[in-house]
């Protein structure tokens, strides 16, 4: 029996389906956490482990979550990583497609470079000059910190003497500023999953009725949706931007463009709405195309 190990951190319903997934398809399965991960350099082997179970002895190692921690935590994780990858295992998502994701400037810089529509946006360590970008991105904005997730730390702003405060905080806090046009949109995002080459399926998300973000874990409602071509061509190459074999692609249709762009690449995607919204088991899915990569 093939055996897979998910570096997790914590036992929650994502976690569980997994088990529950592998369980029926007789697939042997293993969470670890991620902090319990330690690694041998020159003692006569060459080992990285988690929870003592070697990680470069798996058929496959899926990255669940990368849990909080401070920069050497999260570079050393990812050293081992690379580690584990460098020795065949294979990994979901790779290493490079888990940094490029996680990094918002990054991951936009990669998928323009790709050729693909992203909202406007400046980034730099200036309030004063992300003052100036505010004016040129047409005076609404949304500011995001650069590393972070489910719409968390997001803030709109639309008003000059608001915009001076809160990049003038960002300054302080020795943060650097990451300032996007706001997308003119129909009042709903797309969240579109990709596993390897193929759409698994798609969901929109509406905003909660006191909140403008349309995340589902900030309590925006998700609903079945079918995706069409442009959308799913534009996912699959967003993902492949990155690196990602299992991505969650944000699209929103920019009413002003008269199509859509790219929000973002989520490389370690949840999908909980997509499996309720679907009826796929979709933990069933990433397990088998995970088993897939290694034979």
């Amino acid at each position: 029996m093939k055996k897979l190990i998910a570096l997790v951190s914590g036992f929650g319903w994502h976690v569980q389906d997994l088990q529950r997934a592998a369980d029926r398809l007789r697939i042997g399965f293993e969470p670890v956490p991620f902090p319990t991960v330690t690694s041998t350099v020159g003692l006569g082997t060459a080992r990285v482990e988690a929870s003592q179970r070697e990680l470069t002895l798996a058929d496959g190692v899926l990255v669940r979550m990368m849990p909080p921690g401070t920069l050497e935590q999260v570079v050393f994780r990812m050293d081992a990583l690379h580690r584990v990858a460098a020795r065949g295992v294979p990994v979901m998502n790779p290493p490079r497609a888990i940094e490029a994701a996680v990094d918002k400037y990054l991951a936009l810089a990669l998928l323009d470079g790709a050729g693909l529509p992203v909202p406007p946006t400046w980034s730099g360590e200036s309030a004063e000059e992300a003052l100036e970008a505010f004016d040129t991105l047409g005076g609404d904005v949304v500011v995001k910190p650069l590393f972070g997730s489910e719409g968390r730390g997001l803030i709109r702003v639309s008003q000059r003497e608001l915009a001076r405060r809160a990049f003038s905080t960002l300054e302080r806090l020795g943060a650097v500023l990451y300032v996007q046009k706001a997308v003119q949109h129909p009042g709903h995002d797309v969240r579109v999953f990709v596993l390897g080459d193929r759409i698994l399926g798609a969901f929109r998300r509406h905003a909660a009725p006191d909140d403008w973000r349309t995340n589902v874990a900030l309590g925006g409602r998700a609903e079945g949706y079918k995706a069409d071509g442009a959308s799913e061509q534009l996912a699959l190459r967003a993902a492949h931007a990155v690196g990602a074999i299992m991505a969650g692609v944000d699209l929103m249709y920019d009413l002003d463009r008269e199509g859509w762009v790219v929000l973002e690449v989520n490389a370690v995607p949840g999908w909980r709405a997509l499996a309720q919204t679907s009826g796929q088991d979709v933990a069933a899915e990433i397990l088998k195309h995970l088993e897939r990569l290694g034979q």
